[in-house]
């Protein structure tokens, strides 16, 4: 077995991230590759808007423009390697002005870009069901974007080639982190492990410092430097097996609850999570503390990709609005429940009036008084609220009337009403999710690298099939000799929760192994739809997790469409985790003293 480590950075987790981590990264030198994870399928449809406008535009200019222009030539004096899905639907446009900078600058950089994920050129040939719902293909002219998500051996392809920096348009997220591996190692298409491995260091990675103690559970431990917050780095081996550091003098912190949330983020079955190079089983991953500020990772396993790609399709489906209102006082949570009351009824009178219809979807939160918690909340007689209130109709104008309705209703409402805004809520395009597959025999993917052409050959081998996943058994029953007490789940365990979709996630990692048992038989597939019952549509499934002692839940339909699809206050279940540990959990008296 090699010795040989590859050093990458993850260096971005949206569109929007801050530009810190790449100068933090080549201060700390030692740097092979970094990788920029900059797509969503919001993201998507918003560049494809940006396309539509300007042929030239339609990806995430301040890639170029900022990040790379402002670090480009210390980049290239390092010999570091750039890996990024910023081509978002025009990864040709991006590649071409990142070779217009690296002429600029008077540098010999080599880029190239990998093509063949978008079919929004073939969007009247397609007739898919939605894979999740059932539900027709959308009216071709609606669409604003079509996109395949791509795997990690063209990028390993482009590096094979000579590239020092590969732009993808929709790739998987991983995707930037696993090429990379598959390059320098060689790894082949049929080893599973290692391609699991490798995708789970791109996991880690493709949120930034979520893995280094953003959105952690145990905040209070990082939140007086997280100003200074240093990006994730994953030293991985041929093996496929990493550690995760952060740059030294950097804030933040690498722990196994920060990288064991991050694991556990946004992912379904955690034995079948499918990426387009293979199917990633991470029930056994062990996560071990090797050093302060250092987290080995190992155990991942893997099975043979299967044959489709997932393509994610964006359509605009009508309009959205809504505004936030404050109140406080005595009883500030029924003031804002009858100003709602109202300004709906004021706004249906005027629908009628102006022939329109009614609205499709309507939403009130009393954010203040536990709107979110459903029936497990505790605050009755709030006294200070947001109220938040919004709607969605087939026509603009629908939710123009709401908006000037509910604003005219000021001067009519119960006391204590004030706010702090800019501007007045406009309506906004509601754009949903479309999702389906395709074989991958039907996409041609291209690596141009501006002079020349090629083409990438999908390498061979076996289909996944669901009976290769070998299901661990349950936790063995928790003892509960002498006296049980209750405690919050939070005493016992780490959380963290996400979306997929209308699909929403809630990773529950125990602190201890002996707690395992006693959350395990406390959280039933019932009592976690009974804690998120005013949310939850679908059913929940519960997945083990034994290598890294975590249970993950899966809630479909709870997301209210998801996205900007959705009328929630939390459209992604950002904060579901936090919503679960409150739950109380019965442990043995002796257990409880000695936390």
């Amino acid at each position: 077995m090699s010795d040989k480590i590859i050093r990458i950075g993850g260096a971005s987790g949206y569109w929007g991230d801050s530009g810190m981590a790449t100068p933090q990264f080549l201060k700390a030198g030692g740097i092979d590759y970094i990788v920029y994870d900059y797509l969503a399928e919001i993201t998507m449809s918003i560049m494809a808007r940006a396309r539509a406008k300007d042929p030239n535009a339609g990806y995430a200019r301040d890639f170029v423009s900022v990040v790379m222009k402002q670090n480009l030539s210390e980049i290239a004096r390092q010999g570091v390697k750039i890996i990024s899905n910023a081509g978002g639907v025009n990864p040709r446009a991006c590649g071409e002005a990142l070779r217009a900078l690296i002429t600029d600058q008077g540098l010999d950089l080599k880029v190239a870009v990998v093509l063949g994920d978008d079919l929004i050129e073939q969007k009247d040939k397609l007739s898919p069901t939605e894979m999740f719902s059932g539900e027709s293909f959308p009216d071709p002219a609606r669409l604003a974007s079509v996109n395949a998500y791509l795997g990690a051996f063209p990028i390993a392809q482009a590096l094979g080639k000579g590239a020092d920096i590969v732009i993808t348009g929709r790739s998987v997220d991983s995707a930037v982190t696993l090429g990379a591996c598959i390059h320098e190692f060689g790894w082949s298409a049929e080893e599973w492990d290692k391609l699991s491995g490798g995708t789970l260091a791109g996991h880690l990675l493709e949120c930034g410092p979520q893995a280094t103690g953003g959105n952690f559970t145990d905040w209070h431990l990082v939140v007086d430097n997280m100003d200074t917050v240093g990006y994730p780095i994953g030293e991985v081996s041929a093996d496929g097996s990493f550690d995760v550091i952060k740059a030294e003098g950097t804030g933040g912190t690498v722990s196994v609850g920060t990288v064991s949330e991050q694991m556990i983020y946004e992912i379904g079955d955690p034995q079948a999570y499918i990426v387009p190079d293979v199917v990633c089983d991470f029930s056994g991953v062990e996560i071990s503390q090797t050093a302060e500020d250092r987290v080995h990772v190992a155990g991942a396993k893997g099975y043979p990709a299967t044959d489709t790609y997932k393509v994610s399709a964006t359509y605009g489906d009508g309009w959205r609005g809504g505004t936030l209102m404050t109140f406080y006082g005595i009883d500030a949570d029924k003031k804002a429940r009858g100003f709602a009351t109202n300004a709906f009824k004021r706004a249906r009178t005027a629908l009628r009036a102006s022939n329109l219809g009614d609205f499709t979807e309507t939403s009130v939160e009393i954010l203040g008084a536990e709107s979110q918690f459903g029936d497990h909340r505790r605050i009755s007689g709030a006294r200070e609220v947001v109220l938040k209130f919004a709607a969605k109709h087939p026509e603009q104008a629908g939710i123009g009337i709401l908006l000037k309705e509910a604003t005219g209703l000021g001067l009519a409402t119960p006391p204590g009403l004030s706010g702090f805004s800019g501007a007045r809520a406009k309506p906004s395009p509601v754009v949903r999710l479309f999702s389906f597959l395709v074989p991958k025999d039907e996409l041609g993917i291209k690596i141009d690298f501006g002079d020349r052409e090629f083409t990438f050959e999908r390498p061979a081998t076996e289909t996944f099939a669901d009976d290769m996943i070998q299901r661990p058994g349950s936790p063995s029953a928790p003892t509960k000799d002498g006296d049980m007490v209750e405690v919050p789940l939070i005493d016992l365990a780490w959380g963290r929760s996400g979306d997929k979709g209308n699909k929403a996630n809630v990773g529950i990692i125990a602190r201890r192994a002996e707690y395992l048992p006693y959350i395990w038989a406390a959280l039933s597939e019932d009592v976690v739809s009974d804690r998120f019952s005013h949310f939850l549509e679908g059913d929940t499934e519960r997945f083990l997790m034994p290598g890294s002692n975590a249970i993950n839940f899966l809630m479909d339909e709870i997301l209210g469409g998801g996205g900007v699809a959705s009328l929630r206050s939390d459209a992604q279940g950002k904060g579901y985790a936090q919503i679960l540990l409150d739950h109380p959990i019965s442990i043995p008296k002796a257990m409880a003293e000695n936390l």
